[in-house]
C-alpha cells in the first residue's frame, strides 16, 4: 500500500488538465491545483510511515474505470468512425477532382451530387466528434476529481491521526466541492447552448463561419509550374490571403500524415485569373501570378465553383462575384421587447410576484415553465391593452416558473442582450484574469458605461438576483446558480461560434460578480 500510494502521489502531483479556450476559471484553477493538495497529503502519511488499510474499489477504482469504460471508451469509438468517414471522404474529392471535364454533363452532375451529400455527412459527422472531444475534456474536470474525494474521506477514518488532518481538510474539501459544483452547472448549461448552436449550424453552416483574420481562407490544390525540366504536380495547400496587403500564404497539406508537410510559402498578388475548362481538364481552376516571383505561375483548383467564385472575389479575378467575401454577421431579427416604459413594467410586475410568492421556491430561475403558458403569459403582458389586467401576485392562474420562465424570455427577446454586444467582449476579459478586487473594479467600470436604459434595467435585475441569493438556503439557488441561469440571458456575443461557447462559463462569472457586489 505504501509504495502504491507513493506513485499514486507521484501521478497526481505531475497529472495536468486539458483547458479548452483562451482562460480557465478561478474553480478549474482550484481543481487542476487540488490534485497537487492531494499529492502532499498522500506524502506526509507516508513520510510518517503509517500504513493504513484502505478499500478504494468502491470510492475510485470503479467510479473511473466507469469513466474510462464508458466515456473513454466511446470517445475511441467516435474516434475510429471519424478517421474512417475522414478517409472516405477526402478519397472521394481525390476521385472526384480527377474527373475529366469531358464526360458528359449529367455524369458530372451526379458525381457533384454525391460529393455534395458525403461532404455534408462528413460535416455533421465532424461537428460531433469535435464537441465529443470538448465534453470529455470538460467532464474529465469534476468525474475525476470527485472519486478523490470519496478516497481521502475514507482513508482519514482509518487513519490513527486522521482526526486532525481531516479538521484541516475540511475547510478545503468544502471549498473544492463547491468547485466541482460550480464546474458541473457551468458544464451543464453551456452544453444546452452547444446543442442549440449546433442546430443552428446545421441549418445554416454560411452564416456560423469563424471570423477569420484574412479576406480569404481554405484549402486549395496547387499544380506549381516551373520552366522545363522540371514539370508539375497537384498538392494540397492551406491557403490564406489579405486583400490589403495583397499577401498570399500557402503550407502544404495531407491529412494522412497528420498535416503539416513542410515549410509554407509567402508571395504577393499580381493577377488571378479563371481557367476554363478548354484550357485544361480540371474543373473549378484559376491561375496566379506572384509579383515578387517572375517566370512562376501557379494553377489551383478549388473544391467546387461556388468556392472557386469566392477566390476570384477575394482575389479581385476575372467574373468574381458582386456580394462582398467576408465573415460579416448576420444581425439578429428585431423581437417585439424593448427598453421602453413597457418593458420596465412587465419586468417589475415579474418580479414583484416572485419575490412575494415564490422566493423560497426550490430551483427559483431554474425549473422551466410550460412553453405555451409562458408565451399565452408574454402575449398578454407586451400588449399595452391587457398588460394592467394581469394579476401575477394574487392569481393562481399563473404558477411562478411560468413567471420566472417569462421573464428570462423576454429578457432574450430583446434586440440585443441587456449587456450589449458592443461591451460583450470588454466583460468578458477582467473575468478572465486578475484578482477579485480587479474584477470587480474593471465590471464597475464598464457597467457605468452601459446605455442609460441597459444600466437602469441591469440594477432592477440585480438588485432582484440578490435577493434570491440570499434565500439560497432555501430556494438553493446560490450566486453561481444563478451566474448559470442569468449569464446567457443578460449577454450574448454578436457572431456565434463555437470558439464563442468557450467564453459561456465567463458570462456567469461576471453575472455573479454583479450579484454578490450589487451595493458597489
Amino acid at each position: 500500500l505504501s509504495v502504491a500510494q507513493r506513485k499514486f502521489a507521484h501521478s497526481l502531483r505531475d497529472f495536468k488538465f486539458e483547458f479548452i479556450g483562451d482562460a480557465v476559471t478561478d474553480d478549474e484553477r482550484c481543481i487542476d491545483a487540488s490534485l497537487r493538495e492531494f499529492s502532499n497529503f498522500l506524502k506526509n502519511l507516508e513520510e510518517q510511515r503509517e500504513i493504513m488499510a484502505l478499500s478504494v474499489t468502491e470510492t475510485l477504482i470503479k467510479p473511473l474505470e466507469k469513466f474510462r469504460k464508458e466515456q473513454l471508451g466511446a470517445v475511441k469509438e467516435e474516434k475510429k468512425k471519424f478517421d474512417k468517414e475522414t478517409e472516405k471522404n477526402y478519397s472521394l474529392i481525390d476521385k472526384h477532382l480527377n474527373l475529366s471535364a469531358k464526360k458528359k454533363d449529367s455524369h458530372l452532375q451526379e458525381a457533384d451530387i454525391q460529393v455534395e451529400q458525403n461532404r455534408q455527412h462528413f460535416y455533421e459527422l465532424s461537428l460531433e466528434y469535435v464537441c465529443k472531444l470538448q465534453e470529455i475534456q470538460e467532464r474529465k474536470k469534476f468525474e475525476f476529481v470527485e472519486p478523490m474525494l470519496s478516497f481521502f474521506q475514507g482513508m482519514f477514518t482509518f487513519y490513527h491521526q486522521g482526526h486532525e488532518l481531516a479538521k484541516d481538510f475540511n475547510h478545503y474539501k468544502m471549498e473544492l466541492q463547491i468547485n466541482i459544483q460550480n464546474t458541473r452547472n457551468r458544464f451543464e448549461g453551456t452544453r444546452s447552448e452547444v446543442e442549440e448552436l449546433m442546430n443552428k449550424i446545421r441549418q445554416n453552416p454560411k452564416d456560423h463561419k469563424r471570423a477569420s483574420q484574412f479576406t480569404a481562407e481554405g484549402y486549395l490544390y496547387v499544380q506549381e509550374k516551373r520552366p522545363a525540366p522540371f514539370g508539375s504536380s497537384w498538392v494540397k495547400h492551406y491557403c490564406m490571403y489579405r486583400k490589403a496587403a495583397k499577401k498570399f500564404n500557402m503550407i502544404p497539406f495531407e491529412h494522412r500524415s497528420g498535416g503539416k508537410l513542410g515549410d509554407g510559402e509567402v508571395f504577393f498578388l499580381k493577377e488571378c485569373t479563371k481557367r476554363h475548362t478548354d484550357s485544361i481538364d480540371r474543373r473549378f481552376c484559376f491561375d496566379i501570378e506572384a509579383a515578387d516571383r517572375p517566370g512562376v505561375s501557379l494553377t489551383m483548383q478549388a473544391f467546387s465553383e461556388e468556392e472557386r467564385k469566392q477566390w476570384l472575389e477575394a482575389l479581385g479575378g476575372k467574373e468574381a462575384l458582386s456580394h462582398s467575401f467576408n465573415t460579416a454577421v448576420i444581425p439578429r431579427p428585431e423581437g417585439s421587447a424593448q427598453l421602453d416604459k413597457l418593458g420596465f413594467t412587465i419586468i417589475r410586475k415579474c418580479i414583484s410576484a416572485v419575490e412575494t410568492r415564490g422566493i423560497n421556491d426550490q430551483g427559483l430561475y431554474r425549473v422551466v415553465g410550460v412553453s405555451s403558458k409562458v408565451q399565452r403569459l408574454l402575449s398578454m403582458l407586451m400588449d399595452v391593452k391587457t398588460c394592467h389586467e394581469v394579476d401575477l401576485e394574487n392569481s393562481a392562474d399563473w404558477e411562478v416558473k411560468t413567471i420566472t420562465s417569462a421573464l428570462k424570455q423576454y429578457l432574450r427577446s430583446l434586440p440585443e442582450p441587456l449587456m450589449t454586444y458592443e461591451l460583450h467582449g470588454d466583460f468578458i476579459v477582467p473575468a478572465k484574469s486578475g484578482s477579485p478586487e480587479s474584477r470587480v473594479n474593471a465590471i464597475h467600470f464598464l457597467v457605468h458605461k452601459l446605455p442609460e436604459k441597459n444600466k437602469e434595467m441591469l440594477d432592477i435585475l440585480v438588485k432582484h438576483l440578490t435577493n434570491v441569493s440570499n434565500h439560497s438556503k432555501q430556494n438553493l439557488m446560490t450566486v453561481a446558480n444563478l451566474g448559470v441561469v442569468f449569464g446567457p440571458t443578460l449577454m450574448r456575443p454578436q457572431e456565434e461560434t463555437v470558439a464563442a461557447l468557450m467564453d459561456l462559463k465567463f458570462q456567469n462569472i461576471v453575472v455573479e460578480i454583479l450579484i454578490e457586489n450589487h451595493e458597489k
